[in-house]
């Protein structure tokens, strides 16, 4: 059982809750804390003294004070007006996420809100109740605004579910579950959209999805050797012990357990290759930085996730600070690095799928054995060349730009929606990328039997070859390569 607000919330956690195979509640404690921080906000609200967001309006409106009975009012306009997103609704996980993100960081019991409304977007995650959220509109400072407006307006009865593929509004929904909309009080709305859920979400999945995707490329690049014949020396533990970065130390020893019992490698240790291409003997050192960037960004995800991120951050019935938690550069720059650390994944792949292709060492051109009238793995490769080119187009970092908005008060934000989004697309394009090398690679094996390999090639080498053949003549490749991506977006290749 899960603590929210008390226990440490990390990637692996997330997801159980999101899949429902972790109970997560409001503990006894949790809920004292909630219940003592409303009661300042109470006495704040009714009291003469302005303090941002709770008896004030917001951003360059904060010198304008607003009286007892108009703080409801407040906080649902506040709701109606940040829900401006624009674009396609982002996945439902993404929302559900956000959701289970936003329940953690109220409880630790700084943010003023009343429990009736944490335990309703419970209810909400419990009930697979997935509020729909579009993509874009956040630049990620006063948190994510218009994103978490969305996520949150089925509790004041506005906005829209998901029900199954449809999407209907949350009045009916509501309706259905015996549900009256939330009335909102002082500082409510002000907690509900300040945060950083939507780019903490994005970070989320992006790190569940590479963390299996830096695995996997090490199986490609180990398979790929393989099929190249080339050399395991790179990867001996006294060439990395010399130069300890964490990340190379670790894919060089899953590179030698990848060619552990080869029969392959072991077959052509005298050949007179002195060594090979960099995109195969520099695995270690390429593979290790983007792992380091993803262990960098896996540590800062986990302090945010178990952070407070909204504003103002209520310390007592005469303190409530009004600070910048909620901006996103921590998270925005940290992302940007890890994009580029993706992308540089399917470079390198996409460097041994051409070493593969060239006729050296043994294979065939194009590896197929009747070139000319076939035209064998020729022009995948163009896939992995065009998808490695759009990658780098998204490694622009959006946390290098800044567009002042709220009139100049807020005057730097971090874009680190969209830097989360971005992300999350290069990461797509790399299970391509990675699916049509490990394609590659299988066909490459091929021209090495009787030669056996380790036993994660090899197991890999059948699920491989269960829908696709190996290629003798010319055909239609395409139900080749997306069964292919399906293979690596289902996680279903064996990586350790």
């Amino acid at each position: 059982m899960f603590k929210y607000g008390i226990d440490t919330l990390t990637v692996d956690k997330i997801f159980e809750i999101a899949n429902q195979r972790l109970q997560a509640v409001i503990s006894s404690e949790a809920q004292q804390r909630i219940n003592s921080c409303r009661n300042k906000v109470e006495t704040i609200a009714n009291s003469n003294k302005a303090v941002y967001g709770i008896n004030t309006g917001f951003g360059p409106l904060c010198d304008v004070q607003i009286t007892p009975e108009e703080t409801s009012k407040l906080q649902v306009n506040l709701l109606i007006t940040h829900a401006v997103g624009v674009g396609k609704p982002i996945s439902k996980v993404l929302s559900k996420i956000m959701m289970i993100c936003k329940v953690h960081a109220l409880c630790h019991g700084f943010s003023g809100i009343r429990l009736e409304v944490i335990q309703r977007i419970i209810y909400f995650i419990e009930n697979d109740l997935i509020p729909v959220v579009p993509e874009q509109g956040s630049v990620g400072a006063s948190g994510d605004l218009a994103p978490l407006a969305h996520l949150f307006l089925p509790l004041i009865g506005e906005g829209e579910f998901w029900e199954d593929e449809k999407i209907v509004t949350a009045k009916e929904v509501l309706a259905k579950h015996n549900l009256e909309p939330i009335q909102l009080q002082a500082k409510e709305g002000l907690a509900l959209i300040n945060g950083t859920q939507f780019i903490l979400a994005h970070t989320i999945t992006g790190l569940k999805k590479m963390e299996y995707l830096l695995d996997l490329a090490d199986v490609a690049g180990a398979m790929s050797i393989e099929g190249y014949q080339g050399s395991e020396s790179p990867f001996k533990e006294e060439l990395h012990t010399i130069r300890p970065f964490k990340g190379n130390l670790k894919v060089a020893k899953r590179m030698r357990l990848l060619f552990k019992n080869s029969q392959n490698i072991k077959s052509h240790l005298d050949c007179a290759r002195v060594q090979d291409p960099y995109s195969m003997r520099c695995i270690p050192q390429v593979h290790g930085a983007s792992r380091n960037a993803f262990y960098h960004l896996n540590n800062l995800a986990e302090v945010e996730m178990n952070s407070v991120t909204d504003n103002p951050i209520v310390l007592s019935e005469t303190v409530a600070i009004s600070g910048g938690n909620f901006h996103g550069q921590p998270l925005a720059m940290a992302l940007d690095y890890a994009s580029i650390a993706a992308a540089e994944l399917g470079n390198i792949s996409d460097r041994r799928s051409y070493l593969l292709i060239e006729g050296k060492y043994g294979l065939p051109r194009l590896l197929t054995e009747s070139g000319g009238l076939n035209s064998g793995f020729m022009i995948p490769q163009y896939t992995t060349a065009a998808l490695v080119t759009e990658n780098k187009s998204l490694c622009f970092p959006p946390s290098a730009d800044s567009i002042p908005t709220s009139l100049g008060q807020e005057d730097h934000v971090s874009m680190g929606s969209i830097s989360g989004r971005k992300f999350n697309q290069i990461l797509e394009n790399l299970e391509k990328i990675l699916a049509i090398e490990l394609m590659y690679a299988t066909q490459a094996l091929d021209f090495r039997r009787p030669n056996r390999f380790s036993d994660i090639i090899e197991k890999n080498y059948v699920l491989i070859r269960e829908k696709v053949d190996k290629l003798e003549e010319d055909r239609m490749l395409k139900e080749d390569i997306n069964y292919m991506i399906q293979l690596v977006k289902n996680q279903k290749l064996i990586v350790k």
